[in-house]
């Protein structure tokens, strides 16, 4: 009997997600990641396969480090930040295969917030 693995279950639901989503010039992908260090946000035009805009906790302008829900809310106001200064408003969500829940509402509500249309 196998064991139950969270990885390839998340990457399973991720999937599941993506094939219902997709993100356009437009109105482009909010794609999230969490890892145990970081977290990581990105802008993406599928159609063209560009990554338009991009914020993390690796970058000098967000402040906190880690994995945390603070952490979560500042990578969200400035990935809205980002968006605004290249001019998109509207995008679609995609969890990553998170449960939407902690880390992933504190990002999406942060970037609401700061004017980011879901």
């Amino acid at each position: 009997m196998s064991q139950f693995n969270r990885h390839h279950a998340r990457n399973r639901m991720h999937k599941r997600i993506r094939r219902k989503i997709s993100g356009t010039a437009e109105r482009p992908r909010l794609s999230v990641y969490f890892s145990n260090k970081n977290v990581y946000a990105q802008l993406i035009d599928d159609t063209a396969g560009k990554t338009l805009a991009a914020a993390s906790t690796c970058d000098k302008a967000v402040k906190v480090a880690g994995s945390s829900v603070a952490s979560a809310t500042k990578v969200g106001e400035e990935i809205a930040g980002r968006a605004k200064a290249a001019k998109i408003d509207n995008v679609v969500f995609d969890r990553g295969g998170f449960v939407y829940h902690g880390k992933v509402k504190a990002l999406a509500d942060a970037a609401r917030e700061a004017g980011l249309g879901f």
